[in-house]
């Protein structure tokens, strides 16, 4: 947000630098850090940072506990408030719940495979006992259909449908707010996912002010 800066770390050096285009929110964006592994959670937690959280490889109610872990570490730590938690979460809105459902399930089920071919490399690159727990999840993403997927890790409906599931997901597990993935998987169309966005904006949007 300065007009340039310097930085001299132990791996990088930066020597009146300026950036463009500038930050638009001021003094600067608002940081946040992802939060994927049982251990990070509490670890953010004590930095006082506001974390995202996600539903790729597993359900929203997985998500509980860790969260509790994040948000206690963040009391303990002397933070102000308890921590904020926004949840990334493949989601599609259309006019009608059979309507939404059917041009998303193409779309979000290749994101869970290609999620699951990610999760098998990464497994047979770690080794040991983390290799052993991310082939459980990747097992689990390979069996997934999209009714359980449906039902337990993602928002995809009607706009009332979507507010109220919403609402459930937000009690269960302590939200302040969403990155709606509209498209995760790259398969829906330009004018759908447009429609899907003033869908959310303009009509779920306004129930949570």
């Amino acid at each position: 947000t300065e007009p340039s800066f310097s930085y001299e770390g132990k791996y990088h050096r930066f020597n009146n630098v300026s950036v463009t285009p500038k930050p638009y929110q001021k003094p600067y964006p608002e940081l946040r850090m992802a939060a994927a592994t049982p251990e990070t959670f509490p670890q953010i937690g004590r930095l006082g940072l506001p974390i995202f959280v996600a539903v790729r490889q597993g359900p929203f109610g997985q998500l509980a506990e860790r969260i509790k872990s994040y948000r206690e570490a963040y009391a303990a730590a002397g933070h102000p408030g308890r921590g904020q938690v926004f949840l990334r979460v493949p989601a599609f809105l259309a006019e009608t719940r059979q309507r939404a459902r059917a041009e998303a399930e193409e779309s979000i089920m290749s994101f869970f495979r290609y999620q699951a071919e990610l999760g098998r490399d990464s497994a047979r690159r770690a080794g040991g006992e983390l290799a052993v727990q991310r082939l459980r999840q990747v097992e689990r993403l390979e069996a997934l259909t999209y009714d359980e997927a449906l039902a337990t890790q993602l928002l995809v409906d009607d706009p009332d449908g979507f507010t109220a599931r919403l609402r459930e997901v937000q009690e269960e597990i302590g939200l302040d707010g969403i990155l709606a993935e509209l498209n995760c998987g790259g398969k829906i169309s330009q004018d759908r996912v447009v429609n899907a966005l003033r869908l959310l904006c303009q009509e779920v949007k306004p129930r949570f002010h």
